[in-house]
């Protein structure tokens, strides 16, 4: 399960709709690549099409779709949003993690 607070519920709608996407029926596609400073990345997108493989999650009216590789990365994680001086984007706080990167944006396990 992915959890969305708030301000990433809010956030999102917002981008959401600036991008053409509805998000009473679409939803964030969420997942890991390699790559980053720690190894691991985040990736985030807005999207429409559900694959036969991925993982579906509703939280805080927010709809979250993960595929099942990235999936076993993200149990558990938090997606917030910030907007404060250390930069402005949406934040994974992923207790999987045991190293993140500065920025936050990579992670190993």
């Amino acid at each position: 399960m992915i959890q969305v607070t708030e301000k990433a519920k809010l956030k999102a709608i917002e981008l959401m709709q600036e991008d053409g996407f509805d998000a009473s029926i679409d939803f964030i596609r969420v997942g890991v690549k390699s790559g980053g400073c720690s190894g691991l990345s985040y990736e985030l997108n807005f999207d429409k099409e559900q694959k036969e493989s991925d993982k579906v999650f509703e939280n805080n009216n927010i709809k979250i779709v993960v595929d099942k590789k990235s999936f076993l990365y993200l149990v558990g994680t938090t997606l917030d949003y910030s907007g404060g001086l250390n930069g402005t984007g949406f934040v994974f706080k992923n207790p999987n993690a045991n190293r993140t990167c500065g920025c936050g944006e990579s992670f190993s396990l």
